[in-house]
């Protein structure tokens, strides 16, 4: 079994999804829209190119997403995408790029239990945790 986050936007799945490919070195391996799917035709013409399902690799993991319709939109919260490693500058990289027009909740520093942690908010409303443990 493995354990994946999938990821609700109020109509900027794509530009996400783009955004974390660059951020993570991710590749996107499916990315389609409500127009390319059967129910084409019930959608508004204005939702017809919003993101249905897109799925992006990173390394061995898997993140996930959609556009949510309006009324079902809900801003996140109650989570955190957590990413772990064990290098500090790959750590001082990934949270510099997530944090381009983010609201930084803390900022990534030494704690006692990480040689780097931080968390932030990012432009799209998805909640992180960076996280460089302490060698054991």
């Amino acid at each position: 079994m493995k354990m994946n986050a999938y990821l609700y936007f109020k109509g900027d799945c794509e530009a996400a999804f783009k955004f974390y490919a660059k951020c993570l070195n991710g590749t996107i391996e499916m990315m389609r829209t409500h127009a390319d799917t059967p129910m084409r035709d019930s959608m508004s013409p204005e939702w017809r190119n919003k993101i249905v399902h897109a799925r992006m690799t990173v390394g061995d993991q898997l993140l996930m997403g959609s556009d949510a319709p309006p009324e079902h939109y809900e801003q996140a919260g109650g989570f955190s995408v957590s990413l772990t490693m064990d290098d500090p500058s790959h750590a001082d990289r990934i949270f510099n790029s997530l944090a381009e027009n983010a609201t930084v909740g803390m900022p990534l520093q030494k704690t006692f239990w990480a040689l780097k942690f931080g968390t932030l908010v990012d432009q799209f409303g998805i909640p992180w945790i960076i996280n460089c443990a302490e060698p054991y």
